[in-house]
């Protein structure tokens, strides 16, 4: 016989996801079959869109599952990293990268990061280059919803249900909503579920607390079971360690083409200023509270199963599973709104930025639109595959992803305002960051005499760090030691000091 009890939880998962495919449908009526329509929705978002769609295509596993979990471990430092520090630098780069993208693209027309900066230095290859890396390194991110998926619902049914399941039933649903929605019904969707997430994790942390005999109660075991989560520093949060998350995260972040494409789909310039400056508010808001629920579940010595996450853990030990269920059917919409904003970037860039290019420049955008739904499910089916291996923990994966866009991110924002930047100094900012990256994401450690070659750290630092100084570095260099061809358009980007 079926328990009752994983009868409502799947109930209620099953029941609020059909809510979120309605909204897909009804979108699906309303968008226009063009690029910009269903890439960006016209550049027509007004705040309260534009600033929860962007909230909400964060909500990741990374933050929802994986913040908690190292809470759970480490203690609630990851606060400061998440809440903080990235809160506050992410708005400064909003502004700093994405108010200048979207002045540029408002002109220009641009819908993809890559055909702004192929049109600006006349080059497809550096519009390949820039797809292509921002393909790879959505791979793993894309996998990690899956993954949080999957513990998500090991987690909240004690194991009953098994890890693929959950994984496979995200990467079902993913698929259909991209193809369904576009950018309009996922951003009417992620504005829900936004509200949604930012009120139920509040309401969670009330009950654990009245359940768990209050906030004195709760304090008061944390400090006598683990001590060490009241001090700052210790263990894994070293500062070098906290910054160096902060930094690769953050600028990270602005180059996630799921990111970077809402820089250009505000309705005007108040909607954008409004958006980054509420930013760090809305942040503080659902991080503090998920990653103290984490942080007590350790001081009450709840026991999270091995592949399990703890939040969904948590709530089935102090609140009904009725509560649990609809928590963790919030997080993983909000996760599906994650990924579904991935596929739905990462189809644009496959189909604008190298399959009408390099494969079929005459492609009518009904072929484009098949060959981006095409795309979208065998991208999707191969990230299932890979979650299957749990290549490593939800922070893991997610801070490779993020180390690897961050090294684009410093060559794009030269790019916006040194006119002198050539194409040369491009490919070489770009190319040479990446191949340092990935060297040291993939190979094993190098020592030579005693001396460190290729580590994961150099001087307590970061390896991710010093590839953004060397993109920094090659960027300005290469530009300096260049001249700019002549099918080069300082001009296109110029836009951008004459516009508002």
């Amino acid at each position: 016989m079926v328990d009752a009890t994983l009868l409502v939880q799947l109930g209620v998962i099953s029941a609020y996801l059909l809510v979120a495919l309605g909204v897909g449908v009804v979108a699906y009526r309303l968008t226009g079959r063009d690029a910009e329509d269903y890439y960006l929705a016209s550049r027509s978002l007004g705040t309260v869109v534009l600033l929860f769609t962007t909230f909400a295509t964060l909500l990741s596993a990374f933050t929802f599952f994986g913040g908690p979990n190292l809470a759970y471990s480490a203690g609630p430092e990851w606060i400061l990293v998440m809440g903080l520090m990235d809160g506050i630098l992410f708005a400064i780069l909003w502004y700093a990268i994405g108010y200048r993208q979207w002045l540029i693209g408002k002109v220009e027309g641009y819908v993809t990061l890559g055909e702004m900066l192929g049109d600006r230095f006349g080059s497809k290859r550096l519009r390949a280059l820039v797809a292509g890396i921002s393909l790879f390194w959505l791979f793993p991110y894309v996998m990690l919803q899956q993954m949080g998926a999957g513990e998500a619902i090991v987690g909240l049914t004690n194991g009953t249900v098994p890890y693929w399941v959950g994984a496979a039933f995200i990467t079902l649903f993913m698929i259909v909503y991209v193809v369904l929605a576009g950018l309009r019904g996922v951003a009417w969707t992620d504005t829900i579920q936004g509200v949604f997430m930012l009120g139920i994790v509040w309401v969670a942390v009330g009950w654990v607390l009245s359940s768990a005999g209050g906030f004195e109660a709760v304090s008061a075991s944390m400090a006598e079971s683990n001590p060490e989560f009241l001090s700052l520093g210790g263990g894994v949060y070293s500062p070098q360690w906290m910054i160096a998350q902060a930094v690769t995260i953050a600028f990270g972040v602005t180059m996630f083409p799921q990111i970077n494409q809402r820089f250009f789909v505000a309705k005007d310039a108040r909607v954008l200023k409004r958006s980054f400056a509420l930013w760090p508010v809305l942040v503080l808001l659902l991080f503090v509270p998920a990653f103290l629920l984490g942080s007590w579940a350790a001081g009450l010595g709840v026991s999270v199963p091995e592949g399990a996450n703890v939040i969904p853990v948590v709530l089935n030990a102090y609140t009904p599973a009725w509560f649990a269920a609809l928590v963790v059917a919030g997080a993983m919409a909000a996760m599906m709104s994650s990924s579904d904003s991935m596929l739905l970037s990462g189809s644009s860039y496959l189909t604008r930025d190298l399959y009408r290019p390099f494969v079929n420049p005459a492609a009518t955008d009904e072929r484009e639109a098949w060959i981006a739904r095409f795309g979208v499910a065998a991208f999707a089916v191969g990230t299932f595959v890979a979650s299957l291996f749990r290549p490593g923990t939800l922070i893991t994966v997610g801070s490779t992803a993020f180390g690897g866009y961050a090294q684009l991110a410093l060559p794009v924002m030269v790019a916006l305002y040194w006119p002198k930047t050539t194409r040369q100094g491009m490919l070489a900012g770009v190319g040479g960051a990446q191949l340092f990256y990935l060297a040291h994401v993939f190979l094993p450690a190098v020592t030579v005499g005693g001396v460190t070659i290729l580590g994961s750290t150099y001087l307590t630092w970061d390896f991710a760090l010093y590839g953004m100084a060397l993109s920094l570095v090659l960027t300005v260099g290469g530009s300096l030691i260049t001249s700019a061809d002549a099918d080069e358009r300082d001009e296109a980007f110029t836009v951008g000091t004459r516009a508002d």
